[in-house]
Parts: structure tokens; sequence; C-alpha cells
């Protein structure tokens, strides 16, 4: 085997109140495809937070191709040949594609200025060269998630580094773009580039991985070639034990409609979609990255414009909802998909977020009491079982999965009868999955129907009790869950200018 071109060595990082790595080592090869498994709140990306030298470690050492190095931030891990491809996407939005791709290193012209031309020209070489199918000169507001995910994707690569990490680079992207991502990482293995390749989709890290190191609790718990693991043990080293069941489905009784929604548009990417949902199931929401699901539900949530010539019904009764305070008020709840961006204030306590849209109810006159609100807030890191060392604690400190438990407990305490989930379990571990599972079976036994929009298929049709399958803003058809086939919904999904809907509403 060739030397490492990367190796951690016994690091170790504390916060307050918490020891978040203990003495992590392993070692890092050209051309390998390492994947860093574990919970979120394992470590993972304060480890790799310390290889980007965005934090420093209090104990410990990283060597670069053999020589030990301290890196000092992002730039100088960079320079050091190390690229870093974020789950959570960070770009100038009001900047092109192109000055997003050249940030920090833009090309210059014999004058020492920005050469906006030669940057535009190299950003279209590589992105056909990636097969991305982004123009160079558009503003990074106006592109999807998915979009944005494929342009970090680039970013990276066009670094030309000896290291890339890449921490959830298919969250967000369609199954077709993953095979992009494939195949392009397989040249960079054949070229020697060496990967960190950081995933909760268990499918992906079997198909491409090479080594799997696991972390639990700041700990390293294994490292191991990859075609010497199942998905069993890989999950046991995870969580410290087994899971016999992927998805906990309740069986309840589910009773007559309480939301009906009759021809409903929000140009242009919704067209004429007609739902009911009933008491105590769940409805799922199948389709492809760009199929209109998310803009379907935060149009009648009041988020963005739509309507229909015919009422929404909420438990039979006519209601007009023109933005998120009608719906809130109404008991309907959305947990949306950019947990980062609409749900969250990054810069709140814990406390402070739970409490964000409840503030009138709880505190009506006006005088915030910070002892209730951490009162509530700590029964919520209870029942929720939110990793952190108190209310009081930054949310932007939390992980992934405890950062989606604030947002679940903040939409909870309006005690919703309708909760709408949009991707909740994107960029979370198999742990905190299995807990929104286990929450949306207490919901709907409770009575509360639920709305899940999931691009895990798996996930889909593990929870749902019927599916409407969406495609270009329209569905294609609805499936009950005895019907509930793959490759009948993706077919549904790929139904590309087939207005036709097959399913009952």
């Amino acid at each position: 085997m060739t030397a490492p071109i990367l190796q951690f060595e016994a690091i170790t990082k504390r916060f307050p109140g918490v020891r978040v790595l203990d003495g992590v080592s392993f070692d890092l090869h050209p051309g390998e495809v390492h994947a860093l498994m574990g919970e979120n709140g394992a470590g993972k990306s304060t480890l790799m937070k310390i290889l980007m030298g965005i934090y420093r470690p209090d104990s410990g050492r990283i060597l670069i191709e053999g020589e030990p190095v301290e890196i000092t931030g992002p730039s100088d891990a960079l320079s050091r040949g190390v690229a870093m491809i974020h789950q959570e996407l960070n770009p100038v939005l009001d900047m092109t594609v192109a000055e997003n791709l050249y940030l920090g290193r833009e090309l210059r012209n014999k004058l020492g200025l920005a050469d906006a031309r030669a940057m535009r020209a190299a950003t279209r070489e590589l992105l056909e060269r990636l097969e991305i199918p982004v123009a160079a000169d558009r503003l990074m507001r106006t592109l999807s998630v998915a979009q944005m995910q494929l342009v970090e994707i680039a970013k990276a690569i066009a670094f030309e580094s000896k290291v890339i990490v890449m921490d959830e680079p298919t969250s967000a992207i369609t199954e077709a773009d993953v095979e992009i991502l494939f195949r392009h990482i397989g040249r960079l293995r054949e070229s020697g580039v060496a990967i960190i390749y950081i995933s909760h989709k268990m499918e992906e890290i079997f198909r491409i991985s090479d080594t799997i190191s696991v972390l639990r609790d700041g700990a390293l718990i294994s490292t191991a070639p990859a075609s010497e693991l199942d998905e069993a043990t890989l999950i046991r080293d995870m969580v410290g034990r087994s899971l016999d069941e992927n998805f906990p489905k309740r069986e309840v009784e589910i009773g007559e409609p309480v939301l009906e929604i009759d021809h409903w548009s929000s140009p242009p990417m919704v067209q004429d979609v007609s739902i009911s949902l009933r008491k105590g199931e769940v409805l799922g929401i199948g389709g492809l990255v760009g199929a209109g699901r998310s803009e379907f539900v935060e149009s009648f949530f009041g988020i963005r414009p739509g309507g229909s010539d015919s009422p929404v019904l909420l438990n039979g009764e006519p209601v007009r909802i023109k933005r998120p305070q009608d719906a809130i008020r109404r008991g309907i709840a959305l947990v949306t998909e950019d947990r980062k961006v609409t749900g969250l204030n990054l810069e709140g306590s814990v406390a402070e977020n739970i409490s964000l849209v409840n503030l009138k109810q709880l505190f009506p006159s006006t005088i915030l009491r910070q002892r209730t609100e951490a009162r509530i807030a700590d029964d919520y890191i209870d029942r929720l079982r939110i990793r952190t060392p108190n209310s009081r604690q930054l949310v932007s400190r939390l992980s992934g999965g405890n950062q989606q438990k604030v947002v679940l407990s903040k939409w909870l305490l309006t005690e919703p009868q309708i909760i709408i989930f949009d991707d909740p379990t994107r960029g979370i571990d198999i742990g905190a999955k299995r807990d929104i599972y286990t929450l949306i079976g207490d919901l709907v036994e409770k009575g509360c129907s639920v709305i899940l929009i999931s691009s895990e298929m798996t996930e889909l049709m593990g929870l749902s009790d019927r599916i409407h399958v969406f495609a270009e803003g329209r569905i294609t058809g609805t499936l009950e869950r005895p019907e509930f086939d793959q490759e009948r919904i993706l077919e549904l999904a790929s139904q590309f200018g087939d207005n036709n809907d097959d399913g009952t509403h």
C-alpha cells in the first residue's frame, strides 16, 4: 500500500461541558475513498473543521504527506491541497456561478484586475466537463438547492486538490446527478485524489467506499475495509445497538378528511393539484427534485402565492390561508426543507428557537419570562432527546440532527392537527432518523395528520399510508399502501409532459 497522504493522530477536542473528539486516529491514502460514519454529534464535523483549520485541536496532530502541519484556516488548507464540499451551503447569493467558483482565487488580467471574461469561460468549460447544466453567469440566488450543491462539487474539483472532503454531497441532488458525481469520484480515485466521504446513505457508502471509519461519541469505534462490513455491523458500531426495524410504522385507524384542496395552482411550478388528507393518515408526496412538491406545500401554507377557484376545506369548513400566520392559527405546521435558512434563527439559543412561533400564546402580556421559556425548552430537550449542554446553547453549535429536533419542537409546541414534513431526515444520521420516525408514529396515534415529502424512496414507502407522485408540478399517480412499488413510483415521477392523474384523491 502507498504511504498515507493524510494522517490524523490522536486528535482530541473539547468544548465547554463536553469532549467532542477523544484521541481519533486514522490514515487516508492516495486514490482511496474513505467513508466517515457516525450519528450526528459523533464528532465528524468537528474533525473536518480541524482539518480545514476552522478549529484547533486541543491535542494530537495532522500530517500531510508525512509532514506535521498546523492548518490556520480554509485558505491554508486549500493551499496544502485539501478542499471540502460542505453539507450546509454558504454561497454568495448575489454573485454569479463563475464569481463563486473563483472567489478568493480570481483570475487576473495584465493589470492585476479580476478577469470576468476569463473566469466565465473557464467556468463554462468546467461545468460542461462535469456535465452540470448551469450557466456560468447565473446568479446563485436563482439556483435550486440541488444546483447549488453541484456548483460546490465543481468548485472542489476545480482546485485540483490532493484530498477532497465530501460532506453529504448527494443530500439535495437527483439520482441522475448522483450518477454523474459517482463517475467523477471514480475519475478522481484513478488520478490519485483521496476522498473523505461523509453520508448517512448506506447504499452509497457500500457502493463507493474502500474503507469505512466509524465515530461514536467522539471516539473512533472501528476502521475496516468496506468489503469486510455489512449494514447491520455498521449500524451497531454507529449507534451502539442493533436496529431491527428500519421504519416503525404505526397502524392507526384512518378517519375522515381533515384537509381537502381542489385544483390548486402556484405558477410556474404547481398546476391543478388536488389532494385530501385524512385524520391519522401519513400522506406521502414523492417525485424527483424540481417536481414542485415543496412549492405546493409552501403555497397552500401561505409562503408563496397560489390558489384555486374551490376553497380549501379544513375539517369540512372553507378557510382562506394567505400567509403562514393563517395556517399556524388553524393548526397547520410546516417543517421546511432547509432548516438553516427557513427553520431556525442560528444566532438564537435552543430555548429561543423552540418558543419562536409561540411567543404571543406563551407570553400574551408581551413580557418574556426566560424561566418559563427555559422550562418549556427543557421539556422538549428531554422528549426529543436533543443533545445540547443546556437550553441556552446557540442552536448553530448543534449537529444537524439536533437542529432538526429543535425545529420539530418549535412546531410541536403549537399543538398542530396537521404537520407537513419536507424532507425531514435530509442530512441527519440513522439514530436521529429513527427518532423522527417514532415521533411521526406518536403524532398519528394522537390523531394528528401528516404530509410527508421525502426524496428517500424507502422512507416514503416505509412510513406512508398513501403516496401522491408529482412530476412537473402535477400529480401523475396515487398509490395505496398495498400497491407501493419503487419502480412504479419512479415511472410516475418520470412522466414529464403527461397531464394524466390516474389516482384518486
